[in-house]
């Protein structure tokens, strides 16, 4: 009988959590060649499969558990985001603009200057963005170009002179070039009315980009997280991933949903979907990186999400629906017609009743479509019917307890108190039989493995607890993103538990994620993220 294969890496904790169902901890665990060699419930039970090159480590405090899915973040944005203007550090506007002059004065006249990503203005002291004339008054000798989220900016007037936008541009469908009483543009683009200043924006080079994403990915493992689903890249930001994979740029795995958003026509939705054809025929998906799919967006966000009731300061105001249904219908449908998956933001309760009759359309002209091809994004504000209708439709969701974390004051603005603690109602779609996977929506929100954990489980929020009847327990909330998530992706045959087999995607946490104290949680870091076997992320 030949010997097993020396490890390459073995573990030896306080636990080992498989998330094997019925299976309890284990002590150690072994890595060869990038997956789970072994494990054992004695810490030292696999001592056997030490040889000279490999990696030992001794953990008797620590926990172990799968490497983190966030099942609906964006890295490509992330990486675009790394060298802004980190005004997500800022308190105030002072502060804010304060950054801005800082980078101003070293950087050379008309070159551009944008903001990180991942802030919320109602954090700020003012609860407000910036305006035009005080990002002028900061600099006019560069176009400066705020960015919260990704479909929300404020320009300086430089910036919205290089866009060619002025009192008399007209928004395309979809989009908000937001004016003054007199009818001139307050530099703040929604939607997509931001085509307008991408489409101006100077190309990073590919070095440049290829740095972001390293950047970029590194942050997310530094939190546990071993795959990210990408749930926004344009379809020419493939190749850029496909560049940043094949430099080792890349500390996460990534599944890709190629965005839809300019896709109107049925013609455009085809050469969306032949480019995406070329890339899965020339065999450059792998275990790193693959083409998961389509996204689109069927509502706004807070401050246009699709709801059935008004919004609270605006009654005649009912949010906004992007697409007519016959229209998303079709586009759906070609999707899945050559095989592909779909993802779709849906936010207000209206949105996702649109969507899933959308949903439920597209599998009665396609019985037999694999579970998992027509995925809910967010689905923030679910009702118990259209909660039942989505379970008995065996449409998965991803929800992300970030976003309601950073984004809760300004949705009661909008909503109200109420409408804002019934978004992601978590207990409910797990006693329901839903499956639902966890992510972040970075930008919008923080990623992280334990914060969204700690999220979950508190249903804290910038706006304080809201719905906590809403709240799931520790063990729940992790299974979403490991268990859940691989289930979401159709991996759960190598992702998401610890078994013989699987991908060695593990991460080593100093105290345990189950019990410690709820407020250790939310700052809790692993001191090893493992993806692929190898070391992505040591403290």
């Amino acid at each position: 009988m030949t010997a097993p294969a020396p490890a390459d890496l073995l573990i030896r904790a306080a636990a080992v959590h498989t998330l094997v169902p019925g299976e309890p901890p284990r002590r150690a665990v072994a890595v060869t060649g990038g997956r789970i060699a072994a494990l054992s419930p004695a810490p030292d039970g696999l001592d056997g499969l030490i040889g000279p090159d490999t990696e030992v480590v001794d953990a008797p405090g620590s926990t172990v558990l799968p490497a983190f899915d966030d099942t609906h973040a964006h890295l490509v944005l992330a990486g675009h985001s790394v060298h802004g203007v980190p005004v997500h550090r800022a308190r105030d506007l002072a502060g804010f603009l304060g950054l801005i002059r800082e980078r101003a004065a070293r950087t050379p006249a008309g070159e551009w200057i944008h903001t990180t990503v991942n802030w919320q203005e109602v954090l700020l002291a003012e609860q407000r963005m910036p305006t035009v004339g005080e990002l002028d008054a900061v600099t006019t000798e560069h176009p400066v170009l705020v960015r919260r989220g990704a479909y929300n900016m404020v320009l300086n007037s430089a910036a919205l002179r290089l866009a060619g936008i002025d009192e008399s541009t007209e928004a395309p469908p979809g989009g908000v070039i937001e004016r003054d009483e007199h009818g001139r543009p307050t530099g703040r683009l929604v939607n997509r009315a931001v085509e307008l200043v991408e489409r101006v924006l100077p190309r990073p080079t590919l070095a440049e980009r290829i740095e972001g994403l390293r950047a970029a990915s590194a942050a997310f493992a530094a939190t546990g997280i071993g795959t990210v689903r990408d749930c926004l890249v344009p379809v020419e930001d493939l190749d850029v991933l496909d560049a940043a994979r094949a430099g080792g740029a890349l500390a996460v795995r990534v599944r890709a949903l190629v965005s839809g958003f300019a896709a109107r026509t049925p013609e455009q939705v085809d050469a969306l979907l032949d480019r995406m054809d070329d890339w899965r025929a020339a065999g450059r998906d792998d275990d790193r990186l693959r083409l998961w799919g389509v996204k689109f967006g069927i509502d706004g966000g807070f401050e246009a999400g699709a709801v059935e009731e008004p919004y609270q300061d605006q009654p005649c105001y009912h949010g906004r629906l992007l697409w007519e249904p016959a229209a998303l219908l079709a586009a759906v449908d070609r999707v899945v017609e050559r095989g592909w998956r779909v993802g779709v933001h849906a936010w207000g309760d209206r949105g996702l009743r649109v969507l899933l009759d959308v949903f439920e359309r597209v599998l009665k002209r396609r019985p037999g479509l694999p579970p998992g091809t027509l995925v809910v994004e967010h689905g923030g504000l679910a009702r118990p019917g259209q909660r039942a209708r989505a379970v008995a439709l065996g449409i998965p969701v991803t929800v992300q307890h970030p976003l309601l974390h950073d984004g809760a004051l300004t949705q009661q603005r909008a909503w109200g108190e109420e409408r804002t603690a019934a978004l992601f109602p978590l207990r409910e779609w797990l006693d329901e039989g839903a499956l639902i996977a966890g992510g972040s929506d970075f930008p919008v929100g923080p990623y992280g493995a334990m914060v969204s954990v700690w999220g979950m489980t508190t249903r804290d929020t910038t706006a304080g607890v809201v719905g906590p009847e809403h709240a799931i327990g520790r063990a729940e909330a992790v299974a979403l993103h490991t268990v859940n998530a691989a289930r979401l992706t159709g991996e759960s045959a190598v992702r998401g538990s610890l078994r013989p087999g699987a991908f060695a995607d593990l991460t080593v946490w100093p105290a345990n994620p189950l019990d410690c104290p709820v407020d250790a949680l939310r700052e809790l870091r692993p001191t090893r993220t493992v993806v692929d076997g190898r070391t992505t992320h040591r403290s």
